[in-house]
């Protein structure tokens, strides 16, 4: 059993990157990508529970889904935030404005006051007719076009004030809706979740014992891990960054911040973290390999210590370059997501391990952090 869950740990985890964006577009279609993956997914569970599948398939898609789940459902609450930002900001905006409108109006009704009073007390063309020169009657004239102008330009500013206090209200009314309709479809998604955890976890418990002999599975797996290890080590060889670390190095720190150890498997261990932890390597060495692993869509990083290898699997972002040289302890990523198999509960995780020069050289990860 324990292998079965192994192996759905290494060979099925799945999960979208999800960068700090802070632009509304992107995260929209951040959420476009991900319901089209999730659609898909479920349409080949939907043929995997009508058809004669094994168990084990069913429970490696299920295990997709969840992680995809798991991202839409971090991308719902990212854009909720964002929505209510931008309520805030509306609601500052519709208050200035209508603080601006009340002015503008109470101006334009003593205006209008003033207009009717000097109408009717004052004609306007015997306002002119009385200036006793020339000058005067001109000065009368362009007084009197100043201010029916004036008049003319802040019930302007008056409409125009309305119309931006229609629009903004118009807007705030969207942004609510908008956020409504978000926390409907965020709720959907942790119900389809805890539907499709409940399944996977039933599906495990059903399974017979050979099915849960995947012997085969995990020899492939570690057939394509040590074929690449044995590449890298033609690239490693004769590399003197870090060339102190030995096979009796000790008592170095666990290489994710606040991380802790959950298993150890001879020269591997897996290493569960928090959101945003970070990834550093264990010693000084250079950067031999970053790749993007083709099952769950992660980064690998392999890092030679002289002639000795660490490779951190499960990486949501690297910060290092192929080639570089990093300290002791610099962060290289950050952890990225699994799903647990024994509980179907998401994680964040990564799988460490170390390898020796040569093949033959055993070595235990848990050695090194003791």
């Amino acid at each position: 059993m324990k292998k079965l869950l192994l192996v759905i740990l290494l060979s099925t985890a799945f999960s979208f990157l999800l960068s700090a964006q802070g632009d509304e577009g992107a995260l929209r279609k951040t959420i476009d990508q991900l319901e089209a993956s999730i659609a898909k997914e479920e349409k080949e569970l939907s043929r995997l529970k009508a058809g004669k599948a094994s168990k084990q398939k069913l429970v490696n898609s299920l295990a997709r889904q969840i992680e995809k789940r798991n991202a839409l459902i971090n991308a719902r609450d990212r854009q909720i935030k964002q929505l209510n930002s931008d309520i805030s900001k509306a609601e500052k905006r519709v208050g200035e404005l209508s603080s601006t409108l009340s002015a503008l109006e109470k101006n334009c009704a003593q205006l209008a006051v003033e207009a009717y009073r000097n109408y009717k007390n004052n004609n306007s063309l015997a306002y002119i007719l009385s200036a006793s020169t020339t000058l005067e009657t001109a000065r009368r004239i362009a007084s009197l076009r100043s201010a029916t102008l004036f008049r003319q330009s802040q019930i302007e500013r008056l409409s125009i004030a309305r119309e931006d206090v229609r629009k903004e209200r118009e807007n705030l009314a969207t942004k609510r809706e908008e956020v409504a309709a978000a926390k409907k479809k965020l709720d959907k998604q942790r119900a389809k979740m805890r539907e499709e955890r409940d399944l996977a976890k039933a599906t495990i418990r059903q399974m017979s014992k050979k099915e849960q002999r995947v012997q085969a599975s995990m020899a492939e797996h570690e057939k394509r891990l040590n074929a690449a290890i044995s590449e890298l080590r033609k690239l490693s060889k004769g590399n003197t960054t870090g060339g102190k670390f030995t096979l009796s190095t000790r008592g170095l720190k666990i290489p994710v911040s606040g991380g802790r150890v959950v298993r150890y498997n001879g020269n591997t261990a897996e290493i569960v973290g928090s959101k945003n932890s970070a990834v550093n390597s264990i010693f000084e060495g250079k950067v031999m390999k970053i790749s993007r692993n083709k099952i769950n869509n992660k980064y690998d990083v392999y890092i030679a210590h002289g002639e000795y290898i660490s490779s951190y699997a499960n990486l949501s972002a690297v910060s290092v370059k192929q080639g570089e040289t990093v300290a002791k302890n610099q962060k290289i990523g950050t952890i990225a997501t699994m799903v647990n198999p024994s509980t179907m509960e998401v994680e964040y995780k990564i799988l460490f391990a170390i390898h020796a020069p040569s093949a033959k050289t055993v070595m235990k990860a848990s050695n090194l952090f003791r």
